[in-house]
Parts: structure tokens; C-alpha cells; sequence
């Protein structure tokens, strides 16, 4: 059966909508287990949304010298994770998938678990952290090892526009990463809205020249609220511009204003990506687990949703 998530992808007059979650830490078990899915879910019963969106959570010290800001922990298998917040929720669930430890054998079992045990229907698939290291299995050969099975999973990637700030080169991956069967992108939190309007548009200008339609961009965006959060940001690789960091940390209120940031960097990429043809989609997360910041993502969520959808029905009239 086909992900229901591929049929509403394919619709560019509306957007698609997701909350991201990582799962719990391996040590939780049992009814505390269940308490926090229960908690989560019943934060979305009074927002509309498309689906979850579930990480593969990795130690990543490989790409960056500097120490983590929080410890890394080992989690629940994000499967797992998946099937229960799906079957609690009824909502689909995207699934990351990390790739590069596993040998071409373990991906291939790992992928008909996904299908045949866990339910999954939605992947996007990462490559490693870094060229350090021993990789096992490039995110490339995980593709074709995927086009090589029967089953038909609705397939994703990951698109970083600080990367394209650097290369210049992120758009043509988004089209080789097309050609390998990616249906829709993943961003990065963005905190930098003009290097992911930058991305967008010269992705769909080389759409144009190659007479192909681009695909759905789903943009993430995370409150943040102290300079611990920022600094945990910085270390995962999002771009954040001085005078932002200054807006937020010099704010009586940082977690509002980094909302007010996220807004205006939704309206500055919508104007660039939806005259030119891209679909778009959010994902809205908390990168900590403070109570503070998980309230406000639901409260950006609500807001960049409808200001989404405000620019998608002006679009409709025009």
C-alpha cells in the first residue's frame, strides 16, 4: 500500500505540515514510555498536521571539534518510535534513517523490517556526518540498494543551504538525489533565510532549464530560547547571522523574538520559492527538551502554518 503522504506531495497548491521528534533515550522503558508519546500527541490535538517527522539521532563528533553542548545518548530504535506515535496518532510518520554504518546486507534487512514490521511507508535516508571515519555503506549505493528491493517506499532527502553557501553545489544534488528516486527535501533549521532562498531559486531555475518540476522543499524551523539552545545550534552545523544571535540573546523575551525571526524568515523565502514554482512544507521542532521551548515550537507551528497557508490562497487569486 502506498504512503498517503506521497499522494498529498504531489498537490503544489497546498502545503504539508509536520511536527519533528527525536526518539527517547534507550534507558526509558515501559509506562514512561508511554507517558511521553501520550504527552507529545496531546500537545498536537489542537493544531492540524499532515504527519510526524522521527530522527535518526547520531553521534556526529566526527564533522566538529568542538565539544557536543549536550551529551549524546543513545535512543530508542527511531522504527519503533515511529509505529507507536502512528498507531496512537493515526497520522503517517516520516522516518530518518542513517545509513552509513550499516553494510549493504544489514541496510537491505533494516528496510524490510521498516516495511513489513514497523508499518513504515516514509523514509528519508542520511549520509554520514562527515568523510572521517569508516563508512560502510554512501548515502549513493543506499539508493540504489533501495531501488533494488520492491518495496515502495515514499523517499526523501536531506537539503542544507549552508552547505550551498559554501559549494554552491546543493542544488544539483537536489537533482541528482531526484534522479535516485527522492520524492520531496528535509531542510535544516533555518536561521539564515536568505541562504535557503538562495538554494530554492537556483534549484528551480535549474528546473527550468531541465524541464523538470521541483519537488517540495519542507522547511524546519526551532524556537530557541537560551544561549545553550544556540550554541547547540551552531554545533549542529545552522547558520545563524550575528545580528540574529544578538536580536535573541539581547531579547527580555528570546524565545518570542526568535519566533518573530522564524516568521520573517518563512515570508522571505516564500516570495522567492512560490512565484518560482517550488512546493513547500514545515517542520517544526524543539531541539531541547525544555518545557519552555516544546510549548513555543507548538506556538511557532500554529503561526508559520498560517501564514503558509495566507500566501498559498494569495497565490490561488493571482
Amino acid at each position: 500500500m502506498k504512503s498517503e503522504l506521497a499522494t498529498k506531495f504531489t498537490d503544489p497548491s497546498r502545503g504539508v505540515y509536520f511536527i519533528g521528534t527525536t526518539p527517547p533515550r534507550a534507558s526509558i522503558e515501559g509506562e514512561q514510555l508511554d507517558q511521553i508519546s501520550q504527552k507529545l500527541l496531546q500537545r498536537l490535538d489542537n493544531i492540524e498536521v499532515d504527519g510526524l517527522i522521527v530522527y535518526d539521532i547520531q553521534d556526529e563528533s566526527s564533522r566538529i571539534d568542538k565539544p557536543r553542548p549536550f551529551p549524546f545518548m543513545e535512543t530508542h530504535d527511531p522504527r519503533a518510535w515511529s509505529k507507536r506515535l502512528k498507531d496512537a496518532s493515526n497520522k503517517p510518520v516520516i522516518t530518518y534513517k542513517s545509513v552509513s554504518s550499516r553494510t549493504t546486507e544489514e541496510f537491505t534487512q533494516w528496510l524490510q523490517e521498516a516495511w513489513n514490521d514497523f508499518d513504515i511507508k516514509d523514509i528519508v535516508l542520511v549520509g554520514s556526518p562527515s568523510s572521517e571515519g569508516n563508512i560502510k555503506l554512501p548515502l549513493a549505493q543506499a539508493y540504489k540498494t533501495l531501488e533494488e528491493t520492491p518495496l515502495d517506499f515514499n523517499l526523501g532527502g536531506v537539503t542544507i543551504a549552508e552547505r550551498h553557501a559554501k559549494k554552491k553545489d546543493e542544488h544539483l544534488r537536489l537533482i541528482n538525489k531526484s534522479e535516485a528516486g527522492c520524492e520531496f527535501f528535509i531542510s535544516q533549521a533555518v536561521y539564515n533565510p536568505q541562504a535557503t532562498a538562495d538554494l530554492i531559486s537556483q534549484y528551480a531555475q535549474t528546473c527550468k532549464l531541465q524541464g523538470i518540476a521541483p519537488k517540495r522543499v519542507i522547511l524546519t524551523f526551532t524556537p530557541c530560547g537560551s544561549a545553550k539552545t544556540l550554541e547547540f545550534m551552531e554545533w549542529l552545523g545552522i547558520s545563524v547571522p550575528i545580528a540574529t544571535k544578538n536580536r535573541i540573546l539581547g531579547s527580555a523575551t528570546p524565545l518570542d523574538e526568535s519566533i518573530k525571526i522564524c516568521r520573517s524568515a518563512l515570508e522571505l523565502i516564500i516570495e522567492t520559492a512560490l512565484p518560482a514554482g517550488v512546493p513547500l512544507g514545515l517542520n517544526i521542532e524543539s531541539l531541547t527538551n525544555r518545557k519552555e521551548e516544546i510549548d513555543a515550537s507548538i506556538h511557532l507551528y500554529r503561526l508559520l502554518k498560517a501564514t503558509l497557508d495566507l500566501s498559498l490562497a494569495e497565490q490561488a487569486l493571482l
